[in-house]
């Protein structure tokens, strides 16, 4: 029985309310609510199933019951195209719905089978759904995804491989420039997945006990190393007949970071700090340029900060970063000046020490300063506070 003029549609919007109006802390309880929401998410796949099948989503032209169940209810494509085909798969699975009623598995896991079923085609009756259920209550949501793609590839590997493919063709990279940072987003293949996690991990842990990035901070660390070393190593294609490198424009009072100067540009046309614009000039390759009433006059030969006899003398002294605690190896550290070359410091072996890439910025943008002592190297952090000891008037310190 419902109340005048009311629907069951009606009446739950209701209870839903006056639970939203006297909701009580002491009655918490995520598992029970959780449950409720998978109840009520099945209803919602069979309404638009039946929706689907009347032929609603065709009135404004929309192609797919998803496209349109996005539109109205503020989905996601993806979103609505799985209660779809989690609406249509249900019909042929009852236990599976029933176990989602009762809270004995969840939707997400009942998803999982539905997706299963649908991809299976014509093989779809070897699905077994009392087995599936069993899997459900046993295994998480990320096993049984795990488990579920295993077994279309047993019973249909044709269909596996050509899914395959079409993901495939799914890949793409972008690389955009927003409010100064540089925005990534893509999507790669498994194979491809694999190995740049498995090449960002092996750069990603802590460099030494004060290392305080985040694991993301490391990961993005990670990809710039990559890049750089990849760079560095020379092997890379030409463009131009030139190797991929990165541009810096600046001026000799920028590079000193005089008060005033223009700020220094990447070759996109990206400010950066006089003390990036140090850092790279650590061991940059400089081109001098002369200009006159903004045309360019004269551009000097290209010369390297650091020369290669130095380079390979100071590869061999430091063997690798030489910062407390990191394991970064030769081919993954940099010179570093420990008076600024910009600042009059010399190009020479005493003035110089190896430091990875999150070091060396740690040095110039993070403010730690590099002293030598002898054949060993103290890094000070920034603002470093000396405590002091002060004498009063006719006292004296204890023996």
């Amino acid at each position: 029985m419902f109340g005048e003029g009311g629907t069951p549609l009606s009446e739950l919007e209701a209870a839903v309310h006056t639970f939203q109006a006297s909701r009580d802390s002491t009655d918490d309880d995520p598992k029970r609510m959780r449950s409720l929401i998978d109840a009520l998410e099945l209803e919602f796949c069979a309404m638009v199933r039946r929706l689907q099948k009347r032929g609603d989503h065709l009135v404004n032209g929309n192609i797919t019951a998803g496209s349109w169940i996005s539109q109205i209810c503020g989905m996601s494509v993806a979103s609505a195209a799985d209660r779809v085909c989690v609406g249509e798969q249900l019909e042929s699975l009852p236990k599976v719905a029933e176990a989602v009623s009762k809270g004995e598995i969840g939707y997400q896991s009942a998803s999982v089978i539905c997706h299963l079923r649908d991809k299976l085609g014509e093989k779809r009756d070897a699905l077994d759904e009392e087995q599936w259920i069993g899997f459900a209550r046993e295994y998480s949501v990320k096993n049984l995804n795990w488990l579920a793609a295993h077994t279309r590839y047993g019973l249909d590997p044709d269909g596996f491989e050509r899914d395959a493919e079409e993901n495939y063709e799914e890949r793409f990279l972008h690389i955009s420039e927003m409010k100064g940072m540089y925005h990534l987003s893509g999507v790669i293949d498994p194979e491809a997945g694999a190995a740049l996690k498995s090449a960002v991990d092996a750069l990603a842990k802590r460099l030494g006990h004060d290392d305080g990035r985040t694991p993301k901070q490391r990961r993005a660390d990670a990809l710039t190393e990559i890049v750089y070393h990849a760079m560095d190593e020379g092997k890379l294609p030409r463009r131009n007949g030139v190797r991929p490198h990165v541009t810096v424009t600046t001026t000799l009072e920028g590079l000193k970071g005089e008060l005033g100067a223009a700020a220094s540009e990447l070759e996109p046309g990206l400010p950066i700090s006089s003390k990036t614009v140090q850092r790279l000039a650590c061991d940059g390759t400089l081109s001098r340029v002369l200009k006159a009433d903004s045309a360019v006059v004269d551009v000097g030969r290209a010369t390297r900060v650091v020369s290669a006899p130095t380079r390979r003398a100071l590869q061999q002294r430091d063997q690798g970063c030489r910062w407390p605690g990191c394991d970064r190896q030769v081919s993954w550290s940099t010179p570093h000046h420990i008076v600024a070359w910009a600042r009059g410091g010399p190009t020479r072996l005493h003035n110089l020490v190896l430091l990875c890439f999150y070091h060396h910025r740690l040095v110039h943008e993070g403010g730690w300063q590099v002293v030598a002592t002898g054949r060993e190297f103290r890094f000070v952090p920034p603002e470093r506070v000396v405590m002091k000891r002060a004498r009063g008037p006719g006292m004296r310190w204890a023996a």
